[in-house]
């Protein structure tokens, strides 16, 4: 259903493609749905993944989000590791190179894929703006048993070629509101956010930005220097960190990420929240940000990581 959108010129919210984030989510007003874990399903009736959906007649559907768009045009290229950084023991920064002369057309918060060997493909998101467009920046955490991060990873080196393709995704800010943005972000979903709030700045935006970066410890928050120097500009940008598995001598915010915006924002009515990470705290915020703090379900964004080694929930 997704694609079918896409083809007509339209665009539903969607992050994971695996049933997970829930950001595709919708109505079946009318027709039948073969839906992946769930068989055949036919309306109405409400909570369908339109990721996991297949049409089986014609159909008529009701997203909790459509908006109108230009053609999507992706490309497959073949990048060059031109840089790789280890910013922390289990973070890899990943500068990939694109052929002489192309430019990847792409925006602020979208991912691309990595093509394997075998021509399975694993999901990054692009951390660098979209006006540095000569090549692609991935933050790539080593996760157990990841084909990529445990297999492939270790063996890249410069010079080492990768297939891609790009752009995908609809986690980037709306353009049509003025609403303060709250950013939570646990672990390497930091990426998408740093692409979002490095393009907003570049453009002069004025809407007042407050970063949450969740992480277990101190060293897990890989790129501190980066909203630091953010929030370095009064107005601009707010930063905080917060760890749930701290040192000793940590002063900072503990807990959970979205429980630390609970602590600052009690009313989140006119706001716009961007949550990124793990499928746990992406939901948790969705939940308890609606339910305890007033905000609007259709102001909640999502882009939830889900690793190749986790299972995938499809009803």
């Amino acid at each position: 259903m997704l694609d079918a959108a896409e083809r007509s010129g339209y665009a539903i919210p969607y992050s994971c493609r695996k049933g997970v984030c829930s950001s595709c989510e919708g109505a079946l007003d009318a027709g039948c749905l073969d839906v992946r874990g769930w068989g055949m399903s036919q309306g109405p009736q409400s909570g369908v993944l339109f990721c996991q959906a297949r049409p089986s007649t014609d159909t008529s559907i009701t997203p909790k989000r459509i908006t109108k768009q230009d053609r999507v045009i992706r490309k497959t290229l073949t990048a060059k590791v031109h840089r790789i950084t280890r910013p922390s023991p289990d973070v890899a920064v990943v500068q990939l190179r694109l052929p002489t002369g192309v430019r990847a057309k792409f925006a602020a918060g979208q991912y691309l894929k990595v093509f394997l060997d075998d021509g399975d493909s694993r999901n990054y998101s692009m951390a660098n703006p979209p006006h540095e467009n000569d090549g692609v920046q991935l933050h790539i955490r080593r996760v157990q048993g990841g084909r990529f991060s445990d297999e492939v990873l270790g063996g890249l080196e410069k010079g080492t070629r990768l297939r891609i393709e790009l752009p995908y995704g609809e986690f980037s800010l709306n353009p049509d509101s003025d609403r303060p943005v709250i950013f939570v972000a646990s672990g390497t979903g930091f990426a998408p956010v740093k692409s979002i709030i490095e393009d907003h700045l570049k453009r002069g935006g004025e809407r007042s930005v407050h970063l949450y970066w969740g992480a277990r410890g101190q060293g897990d928050i890989y790129l501190p220097e980066l909203p630091e120097k953010w929030a370095s500009d009064p107005g601009r940008v707010s930063f905080t960190p917060v760890l749930s598995h701290p040192a000793e001598d940590w002063t900072g915010r503990t807990g959970l990420v979205h429980r630390a915006v609970l602590e600052d924002y009690a009313n989140l009515s006119d706001h716009e929240v961007y949550a990124c990470g793990s499928p746990a705290m992406t939901s948790a915020a969705r939940e308890d940000f609606v339910h305890e703090a007033g905000l609007a379900p259709d102001n909640f964004y999502c882009d939830a990581f889900v690793a190749s080694g986790e299972p995938v929930v499809t009803a």
